[in-house]
């Protein structure tokens, strides 16, 4: 078996005229691509690769084409290397048939002429004990890869697509074996109790009990309690931290093996020596890991597939990430958890960021990162992470029918001036005015929002309380309705008449899924807005729990019921969407898996879907696909 290429590659952003791939590779190569009918296109200056150890490269692919790709048909591809010192180019045949679906030769996408149908979902931890949704949208997918025209526009996957901030043993293990294995490049740790990498991993704290090896100052006191222990969630769940990753090298070794099963058959499989208290725990997460990695195979052959797009949330940086001003002010204060967070920035835009995009990171964020990539020193990883911190290009967009906007709901926060320890909105008032801007004269519009806009009222107003309280921290305060200014600002963008009719808003992060269908009260309905969530791709709220508050949502946020006068949602009606086969009143979906929505020409959702291991659960009835009128016309309950 051929190891050269490690991960992908993975299809990013797919059009008539361009096309990019990622992927990562153990040596330094050149690539071209052949489509069937055409001579071979070299990448040459679309290629760009970044050295990230002594034997990983990673590669970002970008090719214009001359010639454009056919719409809504099959395009197969053979993507082959070849070494600097060969004259003979190695094709998927040889070195990646496992990429291909059982009739298939080489790998195929599809370039819709429209985005009328999508797949999305977020917050997939691999040891978690729910079944991997990207592996059930592998099996769905199998089973149209024939029909380009019922096969989706593209994969969005809408944050958390790694927990940096929530490790198990057993994948710490193979990130510091995969590490030794590629020899990831070490690097010095300011601020820390320990000098460098090396020392950070040969420490017997390096195991669950990563938080004893923070500085033990004054002014890194609150982030020590915050960020590595964790805020306690009586109410929801508790994070868990104690193997957060430090360094770039433990991010990137990460995303190779969440994204492919090859940097696993690289790897002995060993554990470290561990204290006894911790020995039953790493076995439990071991059996767990192994069903994830046994998925891979079919994840990879997926993102070969579909174009996908990212956006990250925050357990891809850590959990909390930039709730608070105050909670920056400490985090961004002390060099050593400013260069834990850096690293997790810079392994997003590595991996994630720069293929969304490419265009918005030429210029200084690149040059930054070829510099590291030449020099891999503490000075230039410094100036990568700065550079990273104060970047504003994040979110992004697609001019497809109807248009698809990606928010950056973690970066550009309002902020509270009066009390730094409020919950700071998650877009401030310029993001939002540029937002507003893209969706003007607009029929219709596709908004992806890592956290639901419209969330659930209850849970909402928990988080609200502890925020008077001021511990916004424990209950993860992070809604829209959070920060007035924002919620104000967001709300009055759907009901202004130059915006469009029809809003489409794609979320996850909340660990189950639900639908809503919104009106603006006064205006006669107008605009039409649905809150579309699916979550988590392989992650679920605890059963009972959200029974409980399922249940306490409907009474005490009933129609009728003067609490929603006090919500700064008041001029909307909320219309929720039970899952078909629901029990009466249900109207959380708590089931791992990816959402599938597909739009009609006017931009309407007329299908919206959880297709999980076990199956596919609707959120509109099947007769009523191809009627989303009808949908205002059943009389649904409203909140």
């Amino acid at each position: 078996m051929d190891f050269t290429i490690l991960a992908g590659p993975i299809v990013r952003r797919a059009d008539a005229d361009r096309l990019v791939f990622w992927l990562a590779s153990r040596e330094s190569l050149r690539f071209r691509l052949c489509l069937e009918g055409r001579e071979p296109l070299l990448f040459d200056e679309g290629q760009q690769e970044i050295r990230v150890g002594e034997s990983c490269y990673i590669q970002l692919l970008d090719l214009p084409l001359n010639e454009p790709l056919p719409l809504d048909m099959l395009v197969h591809y053979d993507l082959q290397w070849q070494r600097s010192a060969e004259h003979n180019w190695h094709g998927m045949a040889e070195w990646g048939s496992e990429l291909c679906f059982n009739d298939e030769s080489l790998p195929s996408l599809v370039i819709r002429s429209r985005l009328d149908a999508m797949l999305h979902g977020s917050c997939r931890k691999p040891h978690h004990a729910a079944p991997d949704g990207l592996v059930a949208a592998e099996r769905w997918l199998s089973e149209r890869q024939q029909q380009p025209m019922q096969r989706p526009a593209l994969l969005m996957m809408s944050g958390d697509q790694i927990y940096a901030d929530d490790v198990a043993g057993p994948m710490l293990t193979a990130i510091h074996q995969l590490i030794k294995e590629l020899g990831l490049y070490d690097e010095t740790l300011e601020g820390a109790t320990v000098a460098n990498s090396r020392e950070l991993f040969a420490d017997p704290l390096s195991y669950y009990r990563r938080h004893q090896l923070l500085p033990d100052t004054h002014a890194n006191l609150p982030l020590q309690k915050r960020f590595f222990e964790g805020a306690r969630k009586p109410i929801f769940t508790t994070s868990s931290a104690a193997n957060h990753l430090i360094t770039l090298s433990e991010v990137l070794a990460m995303y190779l093996l969440v994204w492919s099963p090859v940097p696993w058959r690289l790897l002995p499989d060993t554990r470290p020596a561990l204290d006894e208290a911790f020995v039953e725990r790493y076995e439990r997460e071991r059996g767990r890991l192994l069903g994830f990695v046994e998925g891979l195979p079919a994840v990879r052959r997926l993102l070969a597939h579909l174009p996908t797009l990212m956006i990250f949330d925050d357990h891809d940086v850590t959990d909390d990430w930039n709730l608070t001003a105050g909670w920056e002010q400490t985090a961004y204060g002390h060099p050593f958890s400013k260069r834990i967070i850096g690293n997790a920035l810079a392994g997003y835009m590595i991996c994630q960021g720069w293929g969304n995009d490419p265009d918005a990171f030429a210029g200084d964020p690149l040059t930054r990162l070829y510099a590291w990539s030449d020099q891999p020193d503490s000075e230039q990883q410094d100036q990568l992470i700065d550079c990273l911190l104060k970047f504003d290009g994040w979110q992004y967009h697609l001019d497809t029918q109807p248009r698809l906007l990606v928010l950056d709901t973690r970066t550009r926060r309002w902020r509270s001036e009066s009390n730094l320890n409020r919950p700071s909105g998650l877009m401030d008032w310029e993001a939002l005015t540029e937002l507003q801007g893209e969706m003007l004269n607009r029929e219709s519009v596709v908004v992806i929002s890592p956290t639901p806009v419209f969330g659930v009222k209850l849970i909402e107003a928990i988080q609200k309380v502890f925020t008077w309280l001021g511990k916004p921290l424990l209950v993860d305060a992070e809604n829209w309705m959070a920060h007035k200014g924002t919620a104000n600002v967001i709300v009055n963008i759907f009901r202004h008449a130059r915006t469009p009719a029809n809003y489409v808003i794609l979320s996850g992060d909340v660990h189950y899924s639900f639908m809503y269908d919104i009106r603006v009260r006064q205006r006669g309905g107008d605009p039409h807005i649905w809150q579309i969530t699916s979550s988590g791709i392989k992650n679920e709220f605890p059963r009972r729990l959200l029974d409980v508050l399922d249940r306490l949502n409907r009474w005490l946020y009933a129609p009728r019921s003067p609490l929603n006068w006090f919500t700064r949602r008041r001029k909307l009606r909320i219309s929720p969407h039970s899952p078909v086969g629901a029990s009466k009143g249900e109207r959380l979906l708590n089931r791992a898996g990816i959402g599938y929505v597909r739009f009609n020409e006017q931009g309407e959702p007329v299908c919206v879907q959880q297709i999980t291991a076990d199956g596919v659960v609707d959120f509109i009835e099947p007769d009523m696909k191809t009627s989303p009128v009808e949908l205002q016309q059943q009389g649904r309950q409203a909140e």
